[in-house]
Parts: C-alpha cells; structure tokens; sequence
C-alpha cells in the first residue's frame, strides 16, 4: 500500500462528517496533531440536523449498523462506543409491508426471523433463509478484510486468495439472481434485495459483495443511538477533542496553497491560514476538484447514484400502528428503479421508508407526539426533469397520503416540520443533487471508485463517499480509517471481519 511521503506530523482535516471524525480519531490515536475545519456549525456532515417546533430532526441517515466499525474509531483514541454514546439495539430491525395487506417482521436473530418467514411463506422459504444468512455472513467475513475495508494502489491489488474466495461464494454474479438461489418468494426477494437502492444499482444489476448490506442489517442488527443519529457525531467529536484534536467550526475552506507538488497550509474564507504537513479532503466532489485544481481522467464518466425526497412529519403519537423502521413496497418494484434510475421520473408506485426514531427515544418530539422520516427514492437532477422548487409540494402530500394509506393510524394531526429534495441536496454541493454519492456499480466498485489519492499531489488524501470504499455510516467511517492507513502506514490491528463479528 502507498502512503504519503514526506513529513506528516501536522494534518488538516476538511470536514468533520462522519469519514473526518474517524480520519481524526485515528491519526490524533497515531501521534499527530489534528486541525480539522468544518463550514456548518457543529459536526455531522451528511449527519445533519435541524431543531423544529420542540422536535429535534435527523436530516441524514436514520439506520446505524455495525457497532464495532463505530467502536474501532473510539478504540483508536483509547476510549470505548459502549462508553461513549449508549445504543440500543432495534427489535424488529425493520417491519416490511406489501401491497397486497401482508406484513413481516425483519428480525436479526435466525430462530425468530425462520419462525416469521416460515409464517409468512413457508417452512421452504425459512429454510432457505437459513441457507441465505450463512451465505451473507461468509459473504461478509470473506469480503470486509480484502476487499471493502482494504487500500487499494492498482486493480492488481483485488489478486488476492480473499479474490478467489470472493468470486467462488458469487460475489461478482448478480446481486437478486443470488438471493433467487435461496429464496423464491418474490416479498422476501425485496427484503434482502431493497438495499441496493442504497448502491445506486437495480438489484438486478447490482453486483452480489454488495449484499453485504444485507447482511448488515438483517443478520449483524440495527441499532439506535439516544438523542438521535446526530449524536453520534457529537460523540465522535468529543472523543477527538479529548485526544488533542482541535476543531474549527464555522470554516470553510477556500483554497489549498500549494509549494510544488505539496500542500503548505489550508486557506479559510476568513482570511485564516492553517499549515498543514497532510490533508485529508473530506469535501463534495465537485469542492475536491475544485479545491486540487484538476479533475481526475478516467475512461468513463462517473455516474452518480438516484437521490431521495426526505419529508419530517410531527404527528400524534402512533402507539403501536408503526415500528421504528418501516419499508413500505409497491406493487411495481421494478418499475421503481426504471422509473428512477433510467427515465428520470418519480415513482409510479412508490416504495417508501417510514422512520419513526421517537420509538427509540421519545424526548426527540413534544410530550404526546410522533416523529417520522419519510424518504422516497427520486431521481438525481442529472437524469431528472422535474422542478422540485414547484412539484415538490405536492409530491410530498402524496407522500403522506400514501404513508396514511399503508400505515393506518400513522400520520394523523400532521404537521410538516423540514422537507429536502433533490434541488434542495444540490444546494448544498452534493453532486446530481445525491446524498448518496457515486453509484456502486462495477466501475465505480473497489479499485475502480476514485481513489483516495490524488496523482501528482504528494500529501492529499481523500475520504467520504464519493472515494473508497463508499456510501453508508459504516462504510464513511472506514473511509476515515482508510485515509489514516495512507498517511501513517498500517497500524497492527485485528483483521476487521474478527473485530465485528
């Protein structure tokens, strides 16, 4: 693996997302002292947030996998998650509803979800569930350590024995025809197939290593931090600043000053000036291009991923009519991604994801009321037509109708308290108005995504979820981790499928 050369006592890190908190994490943890400058107001990044009529909203990502990913970055600083910021584990991890009136419950333990799936479809469809949670755990165990939490210099670097192994388990067929081995029940098939919709890529066409998705949440388990998402970048910063890392708030950075093929300092809007031996550029991809001064060749124009509308709701309280996480699918679940992906159009049918985190903690609405998430899949503005500024609106209350609808019970007294849409993404920088970045298809995958290191520049090194290995709160934070390897070399560590079993 390539690391910087020169010295790299001093490190500047921009942005203090969520890949930013662990860069910083991990190198204050090394030895270096760590600046890191972030334009908003606190940290957080794509973990945004906003405080509304008493209800404390969570903009970004509402579903926290993979703990020991979290805690690896506490652990670099000598501190623990477990101390640092409780989580409570989501039981059911989602409730999953279909067009035709059935529902399931999507538990991470094996015994309760066969006995589910076994009510719901079968005792041949539990027992290839059975069958299907050994190949996503393989899957996993083979994948993390060689593939996704792994720096790569060339495509040369995928020839590895974990190569082998990874293809001989089908990790580069297709991700649905796959799942098809195990399961034929085409409700279940959306399942341990919807989250491809977080890769960008149909799950037709998505390539099978990103099943591990899956298997991050119904096998590994979904948890919930208290006080919301946001407070997991809180606690991320308070154990950055405890190790020594300085944090900058309201900065953003205008320009790098370059002395050769280095960067001497970082320059502030304010007319600041902070030195720095490295950079880690944790910034949207069009700000890293701008800010390097060049855009990368690559032989094939990257595309990004489908967007979302995210609509929050204070409501009356719901009882027990919603879980916290519930995915509610139509009846036209290939269309969607047609629709979406390749003619640019709202869903026809939408599937929808209903977040309700006051399930999790009830403090983060008003006494006697209900928060909800309500995120659509929409197309990104490049290959999208609509004006969001004019349709949003009422595509939004036709959002709620159809949650209403679904949801019976769920939605009443509505109050709507923060909308974000494409138009709203692009605003604020993101690419093709896309919170979620690249797409994970095969040349955007591994090797092939833009590299965490810049050609011709000497000590810049790129994290977030445009660069490796991609989108997702798991996946940011090896992202910083990673960052750290180029700087610093490898630390001995155990190898990560170990550490988050």
């Amino acid at each position: 693996m390539r690391t910087l050369s020169g010295p790299t006592e001093r490190v500047v890190v921009v942005g203090a997302g969520l890949s930013g908190l662990s860069a910083a994490l991990q190198l204050a943890g090394r030895g270096r002292a760590v600046t890191v400058l972030e334009r908003g107001r606190h940290p957080g990044g794509r973990v945004g947030r906003a405080d509304v009529n008493g209800y404390r909203i969570d903009t970004g990502p509402t579903v926290l996998t993979m703990p020991g990913i979290i805690d690896e970055a506490f652990a670099a600083v000598g501190e623990s998650l477990a101390d640092c910021l409780p989580l409570d584990p989501v039981h059911p991890a989602y409730h999953a509803g279909f067009a035709d009136g059935s529902a399931l419950a999507v538990h991470t333990d094996p015994a309760a979800m066969a006995t589910e799936i076994e009510r719901f479809a079968g005792r041949a469809e539990a027992d290839g569930y059975l069958r299907l949670r050994d190949w996503l755990t393989a899957l996993y165990r083979t994948e993390f350590d060689g593939f996704i939490a792994d720096n790569f210099d060339s495509p040369l670097s995928l020839l590895t024995p974990s190569l082998a192994r990874l293809v001989a388990l089908g990790g580069f067929r297709r991700w649905e025809p796959m799942v098809r081995r195990f399961l034929s029940d085409e409700r279940l098939l959306r399942v341990f197939t919807f989250q491809a919709l977080y890769a960008g890529v149909p799950p037709r066409s998505a390539l099978a290593v990103y099943a591990v998705i899956a298997y991050m949440d119904t096998v590994a388990g979904v948890y919930f931090p208290r006080g919301g998402m946001r407070a997991l970048p809180d606690a991320m910063a308070a154990a950055a600043t405890r190790a020594g890392v300085e944090f900058v708030y309201d900065a953003t950075v205008s320009e790098l000053e370059f002395t050769g093929s280095r960067v001497a300092a970082v320059h502030v809007a304010d007319g600041g000036r902070v030195p720095a031996d490295a950079v880690v550029l944790t910034t949207e991809l069009p700000d890293t291009y701008r800010l390097i001064g060049r855009t990368p060749r690559r032989p094939l124009r990257l595309r990004p991923a489908p967007s979302a509308v995210v609509a929050h709701v204070g409501c009356a309280a719901v009882g027990d009519s919603a879980g916290h996480h519930n995915i509610l699918f139509g009846a036209a679940w290939d269309q969607t991604f047609r629709d979406i992906i390749d003619d640019g159009r709202v869903m026809g049918d939408p599937s929808l994801l209903v977040t309700r985190p006051t399930a999790g903690d009830p403090s983060l609405a008003p006494a006697g009321r209900d928060l909800l998430y309500v995120l659509a899949p929409a197309p990104n503005t490049d290959v999208g037509t609509l004006d969001w500024d004019t349709a949003g609106p009422g595509y939004v209350e036709q959002m709620l109708t159809a949650v209403r609808t679904r949801l019976p019970g769920v939605g009443e007294d509505a109050e709507l308290l923060h909308v974000v849409t494409p138009a709203d993404w692009r605003r604020q920088g993101m690419a093709a108005g896309t919170p979620f970045a690249l797409a994970h298809n095969f040349s955007q995958t591994g090797p092939f995504r833009p590299a965490n290191t810049v050609r011709g520049i000497d000590n810049v090194v790129l994290a977030g979820s445009s660069t490796v290995p991609g989108v997702g709160v798991p996946t940011a934070i090896l992202s910083g981790r990673l960052a750290a390897d180029r700087i610093t070399g490898i630390p001995a560590r155990r190898p990560v499928s170990e550490v988050h079993r």
